[in-house]
């Protein structure tokens, strides 16, 4: 069993016990963290859906993240990252959300962006919507399963301080 999946039962655990169910909106990792989600028995419980929004056009027709955003911070930004969880939430009958967006290479890296940088956003009832820039060394496959792994821990640390308790 690998890191991300440890992660993925604990927090299905404390998803069972708020009751709350889970969204995910992904673009770099194309559905790998719903992926990860769904292997645990049970997950209908608590993962309620996943947005695979790997395309600009994705994004604003299935999460409605803002043309403005894209236009001025570019598809791999905190802001966008922050524009693609609300819509899933808003989207789904979830109350708990993560999102992820970024360039896991081997190519489109840029300057201000190289390969590896990766974007997150995790929203929680009654908490301000948390985004985070990371940067993530490897090839592809790394670039993913870390940022997979880190947006798990990103959603228990965001549980165990409390947020989430209402029913969702």
């Amino acid at each position: 069993m690998d890191i991300a999946e440890r992660l993925a039962g604990r927090l299905a655990r404390r998803l069972l016990t708020l009751s709350a169910r889970l969204v995910t909106a992904e673009s770099c990792t194309g559905g790998a963290l719903a992926e990860i989600l769904t292997r645990l028995p049970g997950s209908s419980g608590w993962f309620e859906r996943g947005f695979v929004t790997y395309s600009n056009e994705a994004k604003l027709e299935l999460l409605h993240v803002r043309q403005e955003t894209l236009a001025r911070y570019g598809a791999v930004s905190e802001e966008t990252a922050r524009d693609m969880v609300i819509g899933a939430v808003h989207n789904s009958r979830a109350r708990i959300g993560v999102a992820i967006t970024g360039i896991a290479g081997p190519d489109g890296g840029l300057p201000d962006k190289p390969v590896g940088t990766v974007c997150l956003g995790w929203l929680l009832p009654g908490v301000e919507v948390r985004t985070q820039l990371v940067r993530f060394e490897g090839d592809r496959r790394a670039v993913r399963a870390a940022a997979c792994a880190f947006a798990l821990e990103g959603l228990l640390a965001g549980l165990e301080r409390g947020a989430g308790s209402t029913r969702a």
